[in-house]
C-alpha cells in the first residue's frame, strides 16, 4: 500500500469504518496549530531530539494531541537515544491503528490514534532493545501530551 495521510484518508480507518473524533481539515489546521497540524494530520516527523518529551521521565499517561485518548503510559517509555520518544507498547492495543507505509523506498508500519486518525508515528521491531516487547513505538512529541500522575 502507498503512504497516505490522515488528511487524504478523512474521516475512516483503513478497514472503512468512521473515526470516533471527526473534524474538517480546518477545524484541525486552527485547534492543532501549524506544526502539530503538519505532524498528526499530513504524516510529517518532527526534527530529532527537539521534541518536549524525548527525554522526560515524568510518570503519567501519554494522550493524543488531537482528540485526547490514552495512548502510552510512561512506565513503557524507554530511552532509545533515536531521537524521538520510545516505548515498548501501547496503553491497550486498540488505541493505536497500524498502516503499512513505504514512502521512503521500504516498508514501515505507521502508528495512528485508533480514535481520531491522528499520525503519531512508526513501531520497529528486532532492533535488539532490552524490551519486554522487542518493538520501538517511535513517537512525535508533538503528537500527544503528557498527563502527570497525581501527587501521592
Amino acid at each position: 500500500m502507498a503512504h497516505s495521510t490522515p488528511e487524504q484518508d478523512g474521516p475512516t480507518r483503513p478497514d472503512g469504518t468512521a473515526y470516533e473524533v471527526v473534524k474538517s481539515e480546518e477545524q484541525w489546521k486552527d485547534e492543532l496549530g501549524s506544526g502539530a497540524y503538519y505532524v498528526l494530520r499530513q504524516g510529517g516527523t518532527e526534527p530529532a531530539f527537539v521534541g518536549e518529551y524525548t527525554d522526560t521521565k515524568t510518570p503519567g499517561v501519554y494522550r493524543c494531541r488531537a482528540c485526547g485518548a490514552e495512548l502510552f503510559r510512561s512506565d513503557a517509555k524507554f530511552d532509545s537515544h533515536c531521537g524521538w520518544p520510545s516505548f515498548f507498547s501501547p496503553l491497550a492495543q486498540d488505541s493505536v491503528t497500524y498502516l503499512e507505509d513505504s514512502s521512503l523506498g521500504y516498508v514501515r508500519t505507521e502508528v495512528r490514534c485508533s480514535r481520531c486518525g491522528g499520525h503519531l508515528g512508526h513501531v520497529f521491531e528486532g532492533e535488539g532493545y532490552p524490551t519486554p516487547t522487542d518493538l520501538r513505538y517511535c513517537i512525535n512529541s508533538i503528537s500527544v501530551t503528557l498527563e502527570p500522575d497525581p501527587p501521592e
